[in-house]
């Protein structure tokens, strides 16, 4: 599950400080830094290059343990879930091995390599929808070259990849706000909870009624168990330890509990419902070997695959990089500086491999990625205390919990790798084939869930709804007018609602230009719209610590700073960082 409060950037927060920032004096698109070539690569090694051994010793702690366990079956789960979509919906080219492979690759690559190791990369539910669209195509002419085509197609996006990297193009990613990346979650969540229905629909189709009935009952209630553990953990029911047990191991006696359910002996093992399927270990999935024969493929077809890249690059390179925004998020007092340039040129590495061998290109994950960084967060409770009169006895004793330090390492994405390594071995693989298909429509409810539930659209919807006389007088939306709200509420649904609409056609290969153009219409449009002081309210930077917008150029400019000088940032950044806030449906450690 993605726990809502590593996902947590919602403007609706009462410690929010109204503090505007601008991007003025920043390069803009005609003085821009591609004229200087492999400048941000360079500046993103350097700066990371230094804390590189503190990253490997920092990790000897609980709590990269506790986040290696909690993170691979985050990462593991959803990957087979959206596997099993593909493995029907492309002909069955991409199955387990496949997935298995991908994700390790991604680990293993930026756990050593990256500058952002907190960023979880693995397989994402919108590269499975945009194979299965390409698939989808390509039959229509030639089914036999798909494997071929998809091969050009991440070429294709690896040069892309390249070329925005060395260029320095990932500069842009500085004028994301909330505003974008509460849409995209959003929109990942639906789709998230549109492919468990679909999973729950085909037990139906292919099983019959007693299987499909079964598997609800299996996803909801492994849903539930989920949800409710790590709702536990951010209680304060029983003693801290116990409650950040509960929270840590969540996946794990969830999953175990209900594989164990699925094969009870007596009516339940008869209905027949399906399981994971699997193949011979460290083997594709068809009778082929892990190279692809790109060379093979008519130039017509090679030259036909080249949109298409752009377009994985173009998706690409949002979802990569909002991942890294939201795992170095505000909320999170993060030290060590980032690397979005150098990260990207890796990425372009692994869809390269990725395409060569015929496996799933993979990518940053976003409900994944924050939840890696809460899992390494240390976080202290302490008691806030209203005197309501001059008796201690009648007061009131508010829990609040606040975000002391993060265990900024790479060994915790390294050892998910290993894990990931092993589980394409025979006897883990023969582990997986026990495992239902409802599991995983569980997982996609769990994950699209905790990504909505946390939204700051959903919760700017629930302030428009609730009573007035309910609402504390020290609320910031209440400095801004209902009908702005409205129409703030409006320009953020909109690319939601066409983003999922288009993802159900043919067409869907085309949704990352949607994706892309939130961020122009927020930086150009929606200033029209709304005055400064309603955007300070609104809406805010995704990530607004120096160390991470250096590696985007430097950060946006606040009043009355200079134009070299970081220290307001700085400041406002520790500000941020170390606030006190309440949790709610998160991890208390």
């Amino acid at each position: 599950m993605s726990d809502p409060s590593a996902l947590e950037s919602s403007p609706i927060q009462r410690e929010k400080t109204a503090t505007s920032y601008t991007y003025d004096r920043l390069p803009g698109w005609r003085r821009y830094r591609a004229l200087h070539p492999f400048r941000g690569m360079y500046h993103d090694v350097r700066r990371r290059l230094p804390y590189y051994w503190s990253d490997i010793t920092d990790a000897w702690t609980y709590r990269t343990i506790a986040s290696t366990i909690r993170m691979y079956f985050v990462n593991i789960l959803p990957a087979i879930a959206y596997t099993l979509d593909m493995y029907r919906r492309t002909g069955e080219f991409f199955g387990i091995n496949e997935a298995l492979f991908s994700s390790a690759l991604a680990a293993m690559v930026f756990s050593i390599l990256g500058a952002q190791p907190l960023t979880i990369v693995g397989i994402t539910g919108l590269i499975s929808l945009f194979n299965y669209t390409i698939y989808d195509t390509i039959v229509i002419y030639e089914p036999a070259i798909y494997a071929n085509f998809m091969c050009w197609t991440a070429i294709w996006a690896a040069i892309f990849h390249w070329i925005v990297a060395v260029c320095n193009f990932c500069d842009y990613m500085r004028y994301v706000t909330d505003f974008s990346s509460e849409s995209f979650g959003a929109y990942v969540g639906i789709i998230y909870c549109i492919k468990g229905v679909e999973e729950l629909v085909n037990e139906f189709t292919e099983h019959g009624l007693a299987a499909g009935y079964l598997s609800c009952l299996i996803a909801v209630l492994y849903f539930l168990t989920i949800y409710g553990l790590e709702w536990l953990g951010s209680s304060t029911i029983c003693r801290p330890w116990f409650r950040g047990l509960l929270a840590d191991y969540a996946y794990v006696i969830g999953t175990i509990f209900w594989v164990g359910f699925a094969h009870f002996p007596g009516n339940l093992k008869a209905t027949g419902i399906s399981f994971v399927p699997i193949s011979k270990a460290f083997y594709p999935t068809q009778p082929r070997g892990w190279l692809i024969h790109f060379w093979e493929l008519e130039v017509k077809w090679v030259f036909a695959a080249l949109p298409f890249g752009f377009l994985v690059m173009l998706l690409f390179y949002y979802d990569h990089n909002v991942s890294s925004l939201t795992a170095q998020a505000r909320q999170f007092p993060l030290k060590k500086p980032a690397g979005f340039h150098w990260d990207f040129f890796l990425l372009g590495c692994t869809t390269f491999i990725a395409g060569i061998t015929g496996i799933p290109m993979p990518n940053g994950l976003v409900p994944q990625a924050p939840v890696h960084t809460d899992s390494l967060t240390i976080y202290e409770t302490d008691l806030h205390i209203i005197h309501t009169t001059s008796s201690e006895d009648a007061s009131i004793r508010q829990p609040t919990i606040k975000a002391t330090a993060v265990v900024e390492q790479r060994i915790s994405h390294f050892l998910m790798g290993l894990a990931i390594i092993g589980t394409m071995t025979r006897p883990l693989l023969i582990v997986l084939h026990t495992m239902p298909a409802a599991v995983f429509a569980g997982v996609f409810f769990i994950v699209g869930w905790g990504s909505i539930e946390s939204n700051g659209i959903l919760k700017k919807m629930i302030f428009l709804l609730k009573e007035n006389r309910f609402v504390q007088r020290d609320e910031p939306l209440l400095r801004v007018k209902r009908g702005k709200i409205v129409l703030y509420i409006l320009c953020e649904v909109v690319p939601v609602a066409a983003c999922v609409a288009i993802s159900q056609t043919i067409a869907a290969i085309g949704f990352p230009i949607l994706i892309i153009a939130m961020i122009p219409f927020r930086v150009w449009i929606i200033p029209r719209w709304f005055s400064q002081s309603e955007l300070d309210i609104l809406d805010d930077l995704t990530a607004n610590n120096s160390a991470v917008l250096k590696s985007l150029g430097g950060p946006p400019k606040f009043p009355g700073e200079k134009e070299e000088n970081y220290g307001v940032v700085r400041r406002y950044s520790e500000e941020r960082s170390g606030h006190v806030r309440q949790r709610t449906g998160s991890i208390t450690r």
